[in-house]
């Protein structure tokens, strides 16, 4: 039975991780949970924060009081939380799902670093629908890239911090890897006011934050004549959050190292 710990348990998406872990009770549960110090869910239950009747877990204000209680943790929070947590479980050796998204390219420098010593899986989208869309949009961007317009829109709730979306940004990296481009170098984040043509090299994003939306992503490859437009459209967190449990079970035991999703979904096998 894999121990489980969820990083801001009394978030949104802490709470579908707990759930998550209930419907694989077979295989995980959840045996520690942490909150923000002044959260009023500090202390409480983590079963009945999450809805689901209590787990005899007690929510705690810091990671480091209960890393004797799990062996991987599950983290959706901020980066510079998550990286706190990652350095904590690096010294004690526990493996570490990582889904929070915003990192900078220092901070994924010290993410690779800590994988030396122990067994993280970082991915900016657990879902499986959206990784094998990425294999879709490698596909597309070999066969069709160089002959048309690429744009990336994306939509989530009104309440997501980072735009473009850690999984936009991954598409972008995916089709701009196939093209033989570098997406720092040909990345456009908004267009405004009059300029120059639009040069076919570029990889547009569009960003939407409005309402309740969960997770809409859509990449259009438009030439002339045709548009092809591959989308992934999230209706709720469970599809992430059983995603991320998916992988916690399947570190549990690895060897170090910085692991994909792909990994987990086994889509790494050519």
């Amino acid at each position: 039975m894999i121990r489980i710990a969820i990083a801001g348990v009394a978030g949104r998406m802490g709470r579908t991780l707990v759930q998550a872990v209930q419907d694989k009770s077979d295989q995980a549960r959840v045996t520690a949970g942490t909150t923000l110090p002044d959260d009023p869910q500090a202390g409480i239950d983590v079963g009945l924060v999450a809805g689901v009747g209590a787990l005899g877990v007690c929510s705690s204000t810091s990671l480091k009081a209960c890393l004797d209680d799990f062996d991987v943790l599950i983290d959706f929070t901020a980066p510079e939380s998550t990286l706190q947590h990652l350095m904590l479980c690096q010294a004690v050796g526990k493996a570490v799902v990582i889904g929070t998204t915003g990192f900078t390219s220092q901070q994924k420098q010290q993410i690779s670093a800590a994988a030396a010593d122990i067994p993280v899986v970082m991915a900016p989208n657990m879902s499986a629908g959206v990784n094998i869309s990425l294999k879709l949009l490698e596909l597309a961007a070999k066969a069709m890239g160089d002959d048309v317009d690429i744009e990336i829109v994306e939509a989530h709730h009104r309440h997501k911090k980072d735009a473009p979306s850690g999984t936009a940004l991954r598409m972008g990296e995916v089709i701009a890897d196939a093209l033989g481009r570098k997406l720092e170098e040909v990345a456009v984040y908004g267009r405004e006011g009059v300029g120059e043509e639009r040069d076919r090299k570029t990889i547009g994003f569009a960003t939407i934050r409005a309402g309740d939306i969960v997770g809409d992503h859509t990449v259009i490859f438009a030439g002339n004549g045709e548009r092809l437009e591959i989308t992934h459209k999230a209706s709720s967190r469970m599809t992430f959050a059983s995603g991320a449990v998916r992988a916690a079970t399947w570190l549990a035991g690895r060897t170090p190292g910085l692991y994909s999703i792909d990994d987990v979904l086994g889509l790494n096998v050519t």
